[in-house]
């Protein structure tokens, strides 16, 4: 399966109905992470929780972003001890990823130009999200040159050349 997503098709097809999906690990990358809200049982709720819920049930959720997610994020992100003391739950920071990209139990990935916001893959309204298109597929090639890739990011592989390193907040490799 390779299927083109657009816009809110990325919000119901990937965010309401193959994240909650995930049984083994979720691995999420994004440039930019915001308050992101979902639906779920007719109620609006940060996607926080719903990532709170997959870590309570054992699913490991890793989290790579570029930037420091905004105030009202840190403050939800605070209310959910799952995420903040939980061991299955993996956050760090690279200034240099501008990647889009969700690993679903190594079976279904998403590739695409939204970021983790709620007008790029969030449940606003449709004449208030950004244009937003990606793919997401299950072929096991291409899902494990990804896994491949994001883990070489995760384990710091690539701050060892990396040339910016003097914008990085908190480089990868120093917690090796």
């Amino acid at each position: 399966m390779h299927r083109l997503l657009l816009n809110r098709d990325i919000y119901r097809e990937l965010i309401q109905s193959q994240v909650p999906l995930a049984r083994q690990y979720l691995w999420i990358v994004t440039a930019d992470i915001k308050d992101l809200h979902v639906e779920v049982s007719r109620s609006f709720v940060p996607f926080l929780e719903v990532l709170s819920g997959l870590v309570q049930r054992g699913v490991a959720v890793r989290l790579i972003h570029a930037k420091e997610p905004g105030p009202r994020f840190r403050e939800d992100f605070d209310r959910y001890q799952a995420l903040v003391r939980g061991e299955l739950f993996e956050r760090i920071l690279c200034p240099r990823v501008h990647t889009k990209a969700i690993v679903i139990d190594g079976r279904l990935a998403f590739v695409g130009s939204a970021n983790l916001t709620g007008a790029g893959m969030g449940g606003k309204h449709d004449d208030k999200r950004n244009f937003e298109a990606g793919f997401l597929f299950d072929d096991r090639t291409d899902i494990q040159a990804l896994c491949d890739w994001i883990d070489s990011l995760y384990l710091g592989n690539l701050c060892q050349t990396c040339r910016r390193r003097e914008y990085c907040p908190d480089p990868i490799a120093d917690h090796l």
